[in-house]
């Protein structure tokens, strides 16, 4: 005899439809899927949403597994998810990075430093900061003849001149050549180090110390050789890597950079 179930043995079992979840984002239309209200979401409230419909009209609705229908089908609301504050990123000497940064045309002031090495430093860490207010830096392989320089450039208002000198100290030979600057739109600041070098942290090279160097060696190849870095190219290489913010600076050189970069952009 046949059986008289109705059931058939090799149907699949019927899917459960899955209703989606939707966030009540601020200006989504939906409508009350029970009474027919059509409105703009305005705002949430801790158990509901506020609907306003085209006459201004708000009501407030629980937020009930598949209480809404959104395009004319039905969608349960949730709150949507906080929004927190995004912390500004930072450039590499902590000041503020401005995104999409297109770099400034260069003002007539100028920011002059000893060497390469010195520029190539000052733009690692603050070279975010000089493309957004459009100052260049410029090397002068030294400052024995830096009046002589100051005296071609004409400084003047919107054309001012910032100095970073290295081995700053009383009696130093550079001391002495920056006493006889004298000028309202220069200012000339510098470190205590005998190079730039010194100035980079100890440890953000890998070192416990920089070595002493005996008068009369020139510093760089004293340090590679003490060091075994090899030639003093493979050192400031070395010396660079190890820099990635104004932390791994000292602060003579900080607070020197700054002062420039303020002096320059007044």
């Amino acid at each position: 005899m046949r059986s008289h179930s109705y059931d058939d043995v090799l149907a699949t079992p019927r899917r459960t439809r899955q209703i989606p979840q939707v966030p009540a984002e601020n200006g989504l239309v939906v409508e009350d899927a029970a009474g027919g209200f059509c409105g703009a979401v305005v705002r949430c409230e801790p158990d509901g949403v506020v609907l306003e419909d085209r006459h201004g009209r708000h009501r407030v609705f629980p937020f009930a597994p598949a209480g809404f229908l959104l395009d004319g089908r039905p969608v349960t609301l949730v709150p949507p998810r906080p929004q927190h504050p995004r912390t500004p990123s930072r450039s590499a000497s902590g000041s503020v990075r401005v995104d999409g940064l297109r770099a400034r045309v260069a003002r007539g002031s100028r920011i002059w430093v000893e060497g390469l090495h010195d520029a190539e430093l000052v733009e690692r860490v603050w070279g975010h900061d000089l493309r957004v207010e459009g100052v260049v830096v410029e090397p002068l392989d030294g400052v024995d003849t830096l009046a002589d320089r100051i005296a071609d450039f004409d400084p003047g208002p919107g054309r001012r001149l910032g100095v970073l000198v290295d081995h700053l100290v009383d009696g130093s030979k550079e001391a002495r050549l920056v006493s006889t600057i004298h000028h309202e739109h220069v200012l000339v600041t510098g470190h205590p180090y005998v190079d730039v070098w010194q100035a980079v942290k100890p440890a953000s090279v890998g070192i416990p110390a920089w070595p002493v160097v005996p008068k009369g060696t020139d510093w760089k190849s004293g340090v590679c050789a003490a060091l075994g870095w090899g030639e003093p190219s493979d050192g400031w290489r070395r010396v660079l890597a190890g820099v990635h913010s104004f932390r791994d600076l000292e602060t003579p050189l900080l607070g020197a950079v700054e002062r420039l970069i303020d002096f320059v952009t007044e």
